[in-house]
Protein backbone atom coordinates (compact mmCIF):
# COMPACT_ATOMS: atom_id res chain seq x y z
CA UNK A 1 0.00 0.00 0.00
CA UNK A 2 1.29 3.80 -1.10
CA UNK A 3 1.51 5.91 1.51
CA UNK A 4 1.84 8.90 -0.31
CA UNK A 5 1.14 9.53 -3.64
CA UNK A 6 2.17 12.54 -6.51
CA UNK A 7 -0.39 12.71 -9.06
CA UNK A 8 0.72 14.97 -12.03
CA UNK A 9 2.38 17.51 -9.92
CA UNK A 10 4.16 20.50 -11.61
CA UNK A 11 6.02 23.34 -9.86
CA UNK A 12 8.14 25.89 -11.17
CA UNK A 13 10.01 28.94 -9.41
CA UNK A 14 9.68 31.65 -12.52
CA UNK A 15 11.17 30.20 -15.71
CA UNK A 16 12.52 27.55 -14.36
CA UNK A 17 10.59 24.16 -13.96
CA UNK A 18 11.52 21.55 -11.35
CA UNK A 19 8.78 19.01 -11.43
CA UNK A 20 6.96 18.81 -14.80
CA UNK A 21 3.69 16.23 -13.89
CA UNK A 22 5.02 13.83 -11.56
CA UNK A 23 3.56 10.80 -10.77
CA UNK A 24 4.95 8.48 -8.32
CA UNK A 25 4.35 6.83 -4.62
CA UNK A 26 5.87 5.58 -1.56
CA UNK A 27 5.42 2.05 -0.66
CA UNK A 28 5.58 0.91 3.37
CA UNK A 29 9.25 0.13 4.07
CA UNK A 30 10.14 1.10 0.74
CA UNK A 31 13.78 2.99 0.88
CA UNK A 32 14.06 5.59 -2.02
CA UNK A 33 17.51 7.31 -2.77
CA UNK A 34 17.19 10.52 -4.38
CA UNK A 35 20.10 11.77 -6.86
CA UNK A 36 20.46 14.34 -9.32
CA UNK A 37 22.36 17.86 -10.38
CA UNK A 38 22.24 20.55 -7.36
CA UNK A 39 19.70 22.32 -8.22
CA UNK A 40 18.05 20.12 -10.47
CA UNK A 41 14.54 19.55 -7.67
CA UNK A 42 15.87 17.05 -5.38
CA UNK A 43 14.81 19.07 -2.34
CA UNK A 44 11.75 20.52 -4.04
CA UNK A 45 10.24 16.98 -4.55
CA UNK A 46 10.78 15.44 -1.01
CA UNK A 47 9.21 19.32 0.34
CA UNK A 48 6.38 18.49 -1.92
CA UNK A 49 6.12 14.46 -1.31
CA UNK A 50 6.45 15.37 2.74
CA UNK A 51 3.32 17.92 2.34
CA UNK A 52 5.60 21.00 2.82
CA UNK A 53 5.69 23.00 -0.33
CA UNK A 54 2.59 23.18 -2.34
CA UNK A 55 2.63 22.05 -5.85
CA UNK A 56 1.08 24.58 -8.77
CA UNK A 57 -0.55 21.75 -10.19
CA UNK A 58 -1.60 18.64 -9.31
CA UNK A 59 -2.23 16.09 -6.10
CA UNK A 60 -0.14 15.00 -3.30
CA UNK A 61 -2.15 11.94 -1.47
CA UNK A 62 -1.11 11.65 2.54
CA UNK A 63 -2.53 8.28 4.07
CA UNK A 64 -4.82 9.48 6.50
CA UNK A 65 -2.96 10.10 9.88
CA UNK A 66 0.36 9.68 8.00
CA UNK A 67 3.37 10.12 10.72
CA UNK A 68 6.11 12.09 8.11
CA UNK A 69 9.80 12.83 9.75
CA UNK A 70 11.57 14.97 8.21
CA UNK A 71 14.88 16.27 8.19
CA UNK A 72 15.67 19.63 5.99
CA UNK A 73 19.14 20.85 5.38
CA UNK A 74 18.61 24.41 7.11
CA UNK A 75 16.53 23.68 10.42
CA UNK A 76 15.92 26.33 12.73
CA UNK A 77 16.45 25.82 16.85
CA UNK A 78 15.01 26.90 19.99
CA UNK A 79 16.70 28.09 22.64
CA UNK A 80 16.56 25.44 24.91
CA UNK A 81 18.75 22.31 26.12
CA UNK A 82 20.14 19.97 24.16
CA UNK A 83 18.27 16.88 26.52
CA UNK A 84 14.73 19.17 26.24
CA UNK A 85 15.00 19.48 21.87
CA UNK A 86 16.06 15.78 21.36
CA UNK A 87 14.33 13.90 23.79
CA UNK A 88 11.19 16.56 24.78
CA UNK A 89 9.14 15.95 27.92
CA UNK A 90 10.15 12.12 28.03
CA UNK A 91 11.09 11.20 31.74
CA UNK A 92 14.51 10.37 32.45
CA UNK A 93 13.08 6.11 33.27
CA UNK A 94 11.33 6.50 29.67
CA UNK A 95 14.00 7.11 27.72
CA UNK A 96 16.56 5.58 29.28
CA UNK A 97 14.85 2.01 29.49
CA UNK A 98 14.44 2.42 25.43
CA UNK A 99 16.57 0.47 23.38
CA UNK A 100 16.54 2.37 20.08
CA UNK A 101 16.70 6.10 21.78
CA UNK A 102 19.54 5.12 23.93
CA UNK A 103 21.17 3.99 20.32
CA UNK A 104 20.62 7.02 18.85
CA UNK A 105 22.32 8.98 21.96
CA UNK A 106 25.32 6.97 21.79
CA UNK A 107 25.42 7.12 17.80
CA UNK A 108 25.12 10.89 17.26
CA UNK A 109 25.13 12.04 20.71
CA UNK A 110 27.93 10.04 22.62
CA UNK A 111 29.79 11.93 25.37
CA UNK A 112 27.22 15.23 25.12
CA UNK A 113 26.47 17.18 28.05
CA UNK A 114 22.66 16.79 27.61
CA UNK A 115 22.05 20.11 29.94
CA UNK A 116 24.33 22.21 27.88
CA UNK A 117 22.47 25.14 25.74
CA UNK A 118 21.95 24.55 21.94
CA UNK A 119 22.84 27.57 21.60
CA UNK A 120 26.16 27.03 22.47
CA UNK A 121 26.63 24.49 19.95
CA UNK A 122 28.45 24.15 16.29
CA UNK A 123 25.99 24.37 13.21
CA UNK A 124 27.16 20.64 12.58
CA UNK A 125 26.71 19.13 16.29
CA UNK A 126 23.26 21.63 15.89
CA UNK A 127 22.53 19.35 12.85
CA UNK A 128 23.28 15.68 14.72
CA UNK A 129 20.82 16.92 17.12
CA UNK A 130 18.25 17.46 14.71
CA UNK A 131 18.67 14.37 13.77
CA UNK A 132 18.81 12.33 16.92
CA UNK A 133 15.21 14.07 17.56
CA UNK A 134 13.61 12.75 14.32
CA UNK A 135 15.21 9.11 14.49
CA UNK A 136 13.87 9.07 18.29
CA UNK A 137 10.30 9.90 17.19
CA UNK A 138 7.65 7.55 15.82
CA UNK A 139 6.84 7.74 12.03
CA UNK A 140 5.86 6.13 9.16
CA UNK A 141 8.05 7.96 6.13
CA UNK A 142 11.13 9.26 7.06
CA UNK A 143 12.65 11.91 4.33
CA UNK A 144 15.99 12.76 4.88
CA UNK A 145 18.04 15.77 2.99
CA UNK A 146 21.58 15.32 2.75
CA UNK A 147 21.71 13.34 6.92
CA UNK A 148 25.67 12.37 6.17
CA UNK A 149 26.74 15.97 5.84
CA UNK A 150 29.03 17.22 9.32
CA UNK A 151 29.19 13.39 10.05
CA UNK A 152 32.40 11.29 10.09
CA UNK A 153 33.15 8.20 8.60
CA UNK A 154 31.84 6.28 11.69
CA UNK A 155 29.11 8.15 11.71
CA UNK A 156 27.91 7.63 8.54
CA UNK A 157 28.41 3.81 8.95
CA UNK A 158 26.35 3.96 12.43
CA UNK A 159 23.29 5.96 9.92
CA UNK A 160 23.18 3.15 7.33
CA UNK A 161 23.27 0.33 10.43
CA UNK A 162 20.36 2.05 12.45
CA UNK A 163 18.38 2.67 9.24
CA UNK A 164 18.99 -0.79 8.11
CA UNK A 165 17.56 -2.08 11.24
CA UNK A 166 14.28 0.19 11.29
CA UNK A 167 10.84 -0.56 9.45
CA UNK A 168 9.89 2.73 8.46
CA UNK A 169 9.67 4.05 4.68
CA UNK A 170 12.83 5.98 3.64
CA UNK A 171 13.11 8.88 1.50
CA UNK A 172 16.95 9.65 1.39
CA UNK A 173 18.51 12.81 -0.58
CA UNK A 174 22.31 12.26 -0.24
CA UNK A 175 25.12 12.86 -2.40
CA UNK A 176 27.21 10.17 -0.34
CA UNK A 177 27.07 7.05 -3.40
CA UNK A 178 28.09 4.44 -0.50
CA UNK A 179 25.32 5.70 2.00
CA UNK A 180 22.77 5.27 -0.98
CA UNK A 181 24.37 1.81 -1.40
CA UNK A 182 24.13 0.91 1.87
CA UNK A 183 20.59 1.89 3.11
CA UNK A 184 18.41 2.14 -0.61
CA UNK A 185 17.07 -0.44 -2.43
CA UNK A 186 15.17 2.35 -5.27
CA UNK A 187 16.77 5.29 -6.47
CA UNK A 188 14.94 8.42 -8.23
CA UNK A 189 16.59 10.56 -10.46
CA UNK A 190 15.32 13.90 -10.56
CA UNK A 191 16.40 16.26 -13.53
CA UNK A 192 14.64 18.53 -16.43
CA UNK A 193 11.57 18.57 -14.51
CA UNK A 194 11.19 15.11 -14.60
CA UNK A 195 12.32 11.13 -12.34
CA UNK A 196 13.24 8.66 -13.54
CA UNK A 197 12.80 5.47 -11.49
CA UNK A 198 15.59 2.81 -11.32
CA UNK A 199 15.58 -0.38 -9.32
CA UNK A 200 17.98 -0.98 -7.12
CA UNK A 201 21.06 0.85 -4.67
CA UNK A 202 23.52 3.70 -6.37
CA UNK A 203 25.60 0.73 -7.85
CA UNK A 204 22.45 -0.89 -9.48
CA UNK A 205 21.12 2.52 -10.89
CA UNK A 206 24.36 2.88 -12.35
CA UNK A 207 24.52 -0.38 -14.28
CA UNK A 208 21.11 -0.05 -15.28
CA UNK A 209 21.64 3.67 -16.51
CA UNK A 210 24.88 2.45 -18.45
CA UNK A 211 22.73 -0.28 -20.10
CA UNK A 212 20.17 2.53 -20.99
CA UNK A 213 22.90 4.65 -22.60
CA UNK A 214 24.49 1.73 -24.24
CA UNK A 215 20.73 0.69 -25.45
CA UNK A 216 20.30 4.03 -27.30
CA UNK A 217 23.45 4.09 -28.66
CA UNK A 218 23.32 1.75 -31.58
CA UNK A 219 27.49 1.68 -32.35
CA UNK A 220 27.93 2.51 -29.02
CA UNK A 221 29.85 5.82 -29.51
CA UNK A 222 30.34 7.29 -26.28
CA UNK A 223 32.21 4.05 -24.27
CA UNK A 224 34.17 5.54 -23.01
CA UNK A 225 31.81 8.02 -20.82
CA UNK A 226 32.26 8.51 -17.05
CA UNK A 227 29.17 6.50 -16.17
CA UNK A 228 30.78 3.07 -17.72
CA UNK A 229 34.30 4.30 -15.66
CA UNK A 230 32.21 4.59 -12.72
CA UNK A 231 30.63 0.77 -13.40
CA UNK A 232 34.30 -0.33 -13.71
CA UNK A 233 35.16 0.89 -10.94
CA UNK A 234 31.69 -0.60 -8.80
CA UNK A 235 32.79 -3.86 -10.27
CA UNK A 236 36.31 -3.93 -9.18
CA UNK A 237 35.95 -2.58 -6.09
CA UNK A 238 35.05 -3.27 -2.55
CA UNK A 239 32.93 -7.27 -2.44
CA UNK A 240 30.44 -5.86 -0.54
CA UNK A 241 29.24 -3.61 -3.35
CA UNK A 242 29.20 -7.10 -5.80
CA UNK A 243 26.96 -9.17 -3.73
CA UNK A 244 24.80 -9.38 -6.67
CA UNK A 245 23.19 -12.87 -8.73
CA UNK A 246 25.60 -14.39 -10.85
CA UNK A 247 24.02 -13.13 -13.87
CA UNK A 248 24.25 -9.57 -13.18
CA UNK A 249 27.53 -9.89 -12.56
CA UNK A 250 28.35 -11.63 -15.99
CA UNK A 251 25.57 -8.40 -17.60
CA UNK A 252 28.21 -5.99 -15.97
CA UNK A 253 31.25 -7.47 -16.99
CA UNK A 254 29.93 -7.70 -20.35
CA UNK A 255 29.34 -4.28 -20.19
CA UNK A 256 33.04 -2.74 -19.32
CA UNK A 257 34.30 -5.73 -20.89
CA UNK A 258 36.92 -3.33 -22.89
CA UNK A 259 36.98 -0.72 -20.17
CA UNK A 260 40.24 0.05 -18.90
CA UNK A 261 41.18 0.24 -15.32
CA UNK A 262 40.25 4.11 -14.04
CA UNK A 263 44.41 4.62 -12.99
CA UNK A 264 47.40 3.09 -14.84
CA UNK A 265 49.15 3.16 -11.75
CA UNK A 266 52.39 2.54 -12.63
CA UNK A 267 52.23 4.79 -15.43
CA UNK A 268 51.22 7.26 -13.28
CA UNK A 269 53.90 7.34 -10.36
CA UNK A 270 56.51 7.06 -12.88
CA UNK A 271 55.24 10.70 -14.40
CA UNK A 272 54.97 11.99 -11.33
CA UNK A 273 58.72 10.77 -10.23
CA UNK A 274 59.87 12.54 -13.36
CA UNK A 275 58.38 15.43 -12.60
CA UNK A 276 59.37 15.85 -8.49
CA UNK A 277 62.15 13.77 -7.74
CA UNK A 278 62.95 11.18 -4.94
CA UNK A 279 61.89 14.04 -2.57
CA UNK A 280 58.09 15.38 -1.95
CA UNK A 281 57.13 15.84 1.84
CA UNK A 282 59.10 13.97 5.14
CA UNK A 283 58.15 14.75 8.27
CA UNK A 284 60.83 13.84 10.72
CA UNK A 285 60.23 13.35 14.45
CA UNK A 286 57.02 16.01 14.18
CA UNK A 287 55.27 16.63 17.25
CA UNK A 288 51.96 18.76 16.97
CA UNK A 289 49.71 20.04 20.41
CA UNK A 290 46.95 21.76 21.01
CA UNK A 291 45.75 23.14 24.72
CA UNK A 292 44.46 19.63 26.04
CA UNK A 293 46.14 17.20 23.87
CA UNK A 294 48.88 16.10 21.53
CA UNK A 295 47.68 15.31 17.72
CA UNK A 296 50.80 14.68 16.19
CA UNK A 297 53.53 12.63 18.64
CA UNK A 298 57.09 12.02 17.04
CA UNK A 299 55.50 11.13 13.55
CA UNK A 300 58.07 10.14 11.04
CA UNK A 301 56.35 10.05 7.57
CA UNK A 302 57.13 10.64 4.07
CA UNK A 303 54.70 11.27 1.18
CA UNK A 304 56.50 9.92 -2.34
CA UNK A 305 55.92 10.66 -5.90
CA UNK A 306 52.50 9.61 -7.11
CA UNK A 307 51.05 8.37 -3.51
CA UNK A 308 47.50 8.87 -3.22
CA UNK A 309 46.69 8.69 0.49
CA UNK A 310 43.05 9.00 2.37
CA UNK A 311 43.33 10.04 5.46
CA UNK A 312 40.85 8.88 8.22
CA UNK A 313 40.26 9.74 11.69
CA UNK A 314 37.79 10.80 14.54
CA UNK A 315 36.39 14.25 14.48
CA UNK A 316 39.12 16.12 16.33
CA UNK A 317 42.00 13.92 15.54
CA UNK A 318 44.29 16.10 13.92
CA UNK A 319 43.70 15.42 9.68
CA UNK A 320 43.59 18.92 8.78
CA UNK A 321 46.41 20.14 10.99
CA UNK A 322 48.07 17.57 9.73
CA UNK A 323 47.27 19.02 6.20
CA UNK A 324 48.22 22.16 7.42
CA UNK A 325 52.00 20.85 8.72
CA UNK A 326 52.52 19.23 5.00
CA UNK A 327 51.31 22.72 3.46
CA UNK A 328 53.41 24.65 5.70
CA UNK A 329 50.46 26.89 7.01
CA UNK A 330 51.51 25.56 11.13
CA UNK A 331 54.90 25.14 12.12
CA UNK A 332 55.13 22.02 14.49
CA UNK A 333 56.24 22.28 17.98
CA UNK A 334 58.81 19.43 17.44
CA UNK A 335 60.38 18.05 14.21
CA UNK A 336 61.04 19.22 10.90
CA UNK A 337 59.01 19.28 7.77
CA UNK A 338 61.38 18.78 4.25
CA UNK A 339 59.72 19.68 1.13
CA UNK A 340 61.07 18.92 -2.50
CA UNK A 341 62.99 21.80 -4.37
CA UNK A 342 60.26 21.17 -7.34
CA UNK A 343 56.88 20.63 -5.26
CA UNK A 344 54.46 22.95 -6.62
CA UNK A 345 51.73 22.74 -3.94
CA UNK A 346 48.05 23.18 -3.87
CA UNK A 347 45.92 22.99 -0.39
CA UNK A 348 42.29 22.79 -0.45
CA UNK A 349 41.13 24.03 3.34
CA UNK A 350 37.39 23.20 4.70
CA UNK A 351 37.90 27.45 4.87
CA UNK A 352 38.83 29.02 2.04
CA UNK A 353 38.97 32.52 0.77
CA UNK A 354 36.43 34.18 -0.89
CA UNK A 355 36.86 35.56 -3.95
CA UNK A 356 35.49 38.68 -5.34
CA UNK A 357 31.51 38.90 -5.66
CA UNK A 358 31.27 40.83 -8.43
CA UNK A 359 33.85 38.73 -10.80
CA UNK A 360 32.87 36.27 -13.17
CA UNK A 361 33.39 32.34 -13.29
CA UNK A 362 34.87 32.10 -16.30
CA UNK A 363 37.15 35.45 -15.58
CA UNK A 364 38.58 33.82 -11.98
CA UNK A 365 39.48 30.42 -13.96
CA UNK A 366 41.55 32.51 -16.64
CA UNK A 367 43.02 34.39 -14.30
CA UNK A 368 44.88 31.86 -12.66
CA UNK A 369 45.13 29.60 -16.89
CA UNK A 370 43.36 29.84 -19.79
CA UNK A 371 44.29 26.16 -20.54
CA UNK A 372 45.09 22.91 -18.53
CA UNK A 373 46.85 19.93 -19.57
CA UNK A 374 45.25 16.64 -17.67
CA UNK A 375 46.66 13.25 -18.50
CA UNK A 376 47.24 13.39 -22.34
CA UNK A 377 44.49 15.74 -22.44
CA UNK A 378 44.27 19.90 -23.13
CA UNK A 379 41.29 21.51 -21.75
CA UNK A 380 40.03 25.40 -22.09
CA UNK A 381 39.06 27.05 -18.94
CA UNK A 382 35.33 27.47 -20.30
CA UNK A 383 35.56 23.30 -20.86
CA UNK A 384 36.78 22.77 -17.67
CA UNK A 385 34.19 24.74 -15.81
CA UNK A 386 31.14 23.27 -17.74
CA UNK A 387 32.90 19.90 -16.50
CA UNK A 388 32.33 20.99 -13.39
CA UNK A 389 28.63 22.07 -13.85
CA UNK A 390 28.81 25.42 -15.05
CA UNK A 391 27.09 25.54 -17.94
CA UNK A 392 26.32 28.36 -20.22
CA UNK A 393 25.35 31.62 -18.74
CA UNK A 394 26.02 30.25 -15.52
CA UNK A 395 30.19 30.59 -16.12
CA UNK A 396 29.42 35.12 -16.28
CA UNK A 397 26.76 34.82 -13.21
CA UNK A 398 28.25 37.02 -10.36
CA UNK A 399 30.38 34.94 -8.03
CA UNK A 400 28.54 36.47 -5.18
CA UNK A 401 24.79 34.88 -6.42
CA UNK A 402 26.49 31.76 -6.52
CA UNK A 403 25.28 28.95 -4.04
CA UNK A 404 27.85 28.04 -1.32
CA UNK A 405 28.53 24.65 -3.52
CA UNK A 406 29.32 26.38 -6.65
CA UNK A 407 31.98 28.62 -5.02
CA UNK A 408 33.27 25.60 -3.53
CA UNK A 409 33.61 24.14 -6.79
CA UNK A 410 35.24 27.38 -8.29
CA UNK A 411 37.53 27.60 -6.13
CA UNK A 412 38.85 23.52 -6.94
CA UNK A 413 38.77 24.29 -10.68
CA UNK A 414 41.03 27.12 -9.38
CA UNK A 415 43.70 24.90 -7.70
CA UNK A 416 43.87 22.52 -10.81
CA UNK A 417 43.73 25.12 -13.50
CA UNK A 418 47.31 26.13 -11.91
CA UNK A 419 48.60 22.44 -12.58
CA UNK A 420 50.40 21.27 -8.61
CA UNK A 421 52.15 18.81 -8.71
CA UNK A 422 50.68 17.81 -4.74
CA UNK A 423 46.97 18.07 -3.59
CA UNK A 424 45.96 18.51 -0.08
CA UNK A 425 42.56 18.19 -0.16
CA UNK A 426 40.18 18.48 3.11
CA UNK A 427 36.42 17.30 2.68
CA UNK A 428 36.69 18.60 -0.96
CA UNK A 429 33.09 16.78 -1.50
CA UNK A 430 30.93 19.36 0.56
CA UNK A 431 28.33 20.51 -1.35
CA UNK A 432 28.77 18.52 -4.06
CA UNK A 433 26.30 16.62 -6.68
CA UNK A 434 27.32 12.94 -7.91
CA UNK A 435 27.45 14.46 -11.60
CA UNK A 436 30.21 16.38 -10.49
CA UNK A 437 32.01 14.03 -8.39
CA UNK A 438 32.49 11.71 -11.17
CA UNK A 439 33.53 14.47 -13.51
CA UNK A 440 36.12 15.52 -10.55
CA UNK A 441 37.38 11.94 -10.00
CA UNK A 442 37.73 11.23 -13.92
CA UNK A 443 39.96 14.10 -13.91
CA UNK A 444 41.92 13.16 -10.97
CA UNK A 445 42.10 9.56 -12.67
CA UNK A 446 44.99 11.13 -15.09
CA UNK A 447 46.40 13.68 -12.65
CA UNK A 448 49.77 12.90 -12.16
CA UNK A 449 50.60 13.92 -8.77
CA UNK A 450 50.94 13.31 -4.96
CA UNK A 451 47.96 13.50 -3.13
CA UNK A 452 46.22 13.65 0.44
CA UNK A 453 42.72 13.17 0.75
CA UNK A 454 40.72 13.99 4.11
CA UNK A 455 36.87 12.96 3.55
CA UNK A 456 34.04 11.92 5.00
CA UNK A 457 32.60 10.06 1.44
CA UNK A 458 33.83 6.77 1.60
CA UNK A 459 32.97 6.39 -1.84
CA UNK A 460 35.08 9.07 -3.28
CA UNK A 461 37.81 7.97 -0.48
CA UNK A 462 38.17 4.51 -1.98
CA UNK A 463 37.72 5.62 -5.40
CA UNK A 464 40.32 8.65 -6.01
CA UNK A 465 43.45 6.66 -3.63
CA UNK A 466 45.57 4.15 -3.38
CA UNK A 467 45.80 3.46 0.56
CA UNK A 468 44.40 4.46 3.51
CA UNK A 469 45.97 6.04 6.91
CA UNK A 470 44.69 6.69 10.46
CA UNK A 471 44.88 9.27 12.93
CA UNK A 472 43.90 7.03 15.86
CA UNK A 473 43.37 9.93 18.04
CA UNK A 474 47.09 8.72 19.97
CA UNK A 475 49.47 11.08 18.11
CA UNK A 476 50.37 8.07 15.81
CA UNK A 477 49.50 7.56 11.72
CA UNK A 478 48.40 4.05 11.36
CA UNK A 479 48.69 2.25 8.19
CA UNK A 480 45.65 0.60 6.90
CA UNK A 481 45.68 -2.64 4.32
CA UNK A 482 42.07 -3.32 4.58
CA UNK A 483 40.94 0.06 3.94
CA UNK A 484 38.03 1.99 5.77
CA UNK A 485 36.72 -1.62 6.85
CA UNK A 486 40.19 -1.78 8.61
CA UNK A 487 39.53 1.49 10.32
CA UNK A 488 36.04 0.64 11.32
CA UNK A 489 37.12 -2.54 12.78
CA UNK A 490 39.78 -0.76 15.05
CA UNK A 491 37.74 1.57 16.60
CA UNK A 492 35.06 -1.06 17.44
CA UNK A 493 37.97 -2.72 19.20
CA UNK A 494 39.03 0.72 20.68
CA UNK A 495 35.60 0.80 22.21
CA UNK A 496 35.33 -2.44 23.54
CA UNK A 497 32.51 -3.71 21.08
CA UNK A 498 34.39 -6.18 19.43
CA UNK A 499 30.75 -7.90 18.38
CA UNK A 500 28.69 -4.65 17.57
CA UNK A 501 29.48 -2.24 14.37
CA UNK A 502 30.10 0.95 16.16
CA UNK A 503 26.83 2.39 17.30
CA UNK A 504 24.58 -0.49 16.02
CA UNK A 505 21.07 -1.30 17.90
CA UNK A 506 20.12 -4.22 19.74
CA UNK A 507 17.92 -5.00 17.04
CA UNK A 508 20.59 -4.32 14.33
CA UNK A 509 22.70 -6.93 16.29
CA UNK A 510 20.45 -9.42 17.13
CA UNK A 511 19.04 -9.35 13.22
CA UNK A 512 23.08 -9.56 12.48
CA UNK A 513 23.97 -12.84 14.43
CA UNK A 514 23.00 -15.67 12.13
CA UNK A 515 19.57 -17.72 12.66
CA UNK A 516 19.54 -21.67 13.62
CA UNK A 517 18.31 -22.91 10.42
CA UNK A 518 17.37 -26.88 9.72
CA UNK A 519 20.56 -28.71 8.59
CA UNK A 520 20.20 -29.08 4.85
CA UNK A 521 21.08 -32.40 3.18
CA UNK A 522 23.73 -32.87 0.62
CA UNK A 523 20.66 -34.21 -1.72
CA UNK A 524 19.09 -31.29 -1.33
CA UNK A 525 22.00 -29.23 -1.38
CA UNK A 526 22.88 -31.25 -4.94
CA UNK A 527 19.12 -29.75 -6.20
CA UNK A 528 19.26 -26.28 -5.22
CA UNK A 529 22.92 -26.37 -7.30
CA UNK A 530 20.80 -28.18 -10.59
CA UNK A 531 17.98 -25.35 -10.04
CA UNK A 532 20.26 -22.86 -10.47
CA UNK A 533 21.96 -23.62 -13.14
CA UNK A 534 18.73 -24.05 -14.74
CA UNK A 535 17.74 -20.70 -14.13
CA UNK A 536 21.27 -19.81 -14.89
CA UNK A 537 20.81 -21.88 -18.82
CA UNK A 538 17.03 -19.65 -19.13
CA UNK A 539 18.96 -16.52 -18.42
CA UNK A 540 21.40 -16.66 -20.39
CA UNK A 541 18.38 -17.32 -23.57
CA UNK A 542 17.08 -14.29 -22.01
CA UNK A 543 19.67 -12.10 -22.42
CA UNK A 544 20.34 -13.16 -26.17
CA UNK A 545 16.65 -12.68 -27.14
CA UNK A 546 16.44 -9.24 -25.26
CA UNK A 547 19.42 -8.52 -27.30
CA UNK A 548 18.10 -9.23 -30.69
CA UNK A 549 14.67 -7.60 -29.72
CA UNK A 550 16.77 -4.50 -28.97
CA UNK A 551 18.13 -4.70 -32.59
CA UNK A 552 14.42 -5.70 -34.21
CA UNK A 553 13.30 -2.67 -32.78
CA UNK A 554 15.58 -0.69 -34.03
CA UNK A 555 15.16 -1.86 -37.27
CA UNK A 556 11.21 -1.28 -36.49
CA UNK A 557 11.55 2.65 -35.47
CA UNK A 558 8.63 3.40 -37.88
CA UNK A 559 6.53 0.56 -38.00
CA UNK A 560 4.56 1.06 -34.92
CA UNK A 561 2.31 -2.16 -34.52
CA UNK A 562 5.17 -4.24 -34.88
CA UNK A 563 7.43 -1.98 -32.04
CA UNK A 564 4.28 -2.78 -29.91
CA UNK A 565 4.57 -6.54 -30.52
CA UNK A 566 8.75 -6.65 -29.77
CA UNK A 567 7.79 -3.89 -27.28
CA UNK A 568 5.44 -6.66 -25.49
CA UNK A 569 7.61 -9.35 -25.77
CA UNK A 570 10.61 -7.47 -24.33
CA UNK A 571 8.40 -7.07 -20.79
CA UNK A 572 6.96 -10.63 -20.91
CA UNK A 573 11.05 -11.59 -21.14
CA UNK A 574 11.44 -8.73 -18.37
CA UNK A 575 8.95 -10.15 -15.92
CA UNK A 576 10.01 -13.78 -16.42
CA UNK A 577 13.63 -12.60 -15.39
CA UNK A 578 12.27 -11.00 -12.17
CA UNK A 579 10.72 -14.44 -10.84
CA UNK A 580 13.75 -16.52 -12.04
CA UNK A 581 16.14 -14.13 -10.33
CA UNK A 582 13.99 -14.75 -6.90
CA UNK A 583 14.22 -18.18 -7.91
CA UNK A 584 17.91 -18.48 -8.16
CA UNK A 585 18.70 -16.11 -4.85
CA UNK A 586 16.54 -19.06 -3.05
CA UNK A 587 18.48 -21.69 -4.20
CA UNK A 588 21.58 -20.09 -3.70
CA UNK A 589 20.71 -19.76 -0.45
CA UNK A 590 20.10 -23.37 0.10
CA UNK A 591 23.30 -24.83 -2.12
CA UNK A 592 25.23 -22.19 -0.12
CA UNK A 593 24.28 -23.82 3.31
Amino acid sequence: MNLVNLQDVSLAYGPLVLLDKVSLGVEEGERIGVVGRNGGGKSTLISVLSGITEPDSGRVVHNRGLRVGFLHQRDTFPDTSVGEFVLGDRAEHEWAGDARIRDVLRGLLGGWDLDSPMSGLSGGERRRSGLARLLIGDHDLIVLDEPTNHLDIEGIAWLAEHLRARSEALVVVTHDRWFLDAVTTRTWEVGRGAVERYEGGYAAYVLAKAERERQAAAAEERRQNLMRKELAWLRRGAPARTSKPKFRIEAANQLIADEPPPRDTVELVKFASSRLGKTVIDLKNVTVSVPDRVLLDHLTWQLGPGDRVGLVGVNGAGKSTLLKVLAHEREPDEGSVRTGRTVRLAHLSQNIAELDPTARPLQAVMDVREHVTIGKRDYTASQMLERFGFRGERQWTPIGDLSGGERRRLQLLRLLMDEPNVLLLDEPTNDLDIETLTELEDLLDGWPGSLVLVSHDRYFLERITDRVLALMGDGSLAFLPGGVDEYLERRVRSLGEATVPLGASEAAAAEAAPEERPAVSAAERRAAQKEMQRVERRMDRITRRETELHELMAAAADDYARLAELDAEAKALAAEREGLEEVWLEQAEIAGD
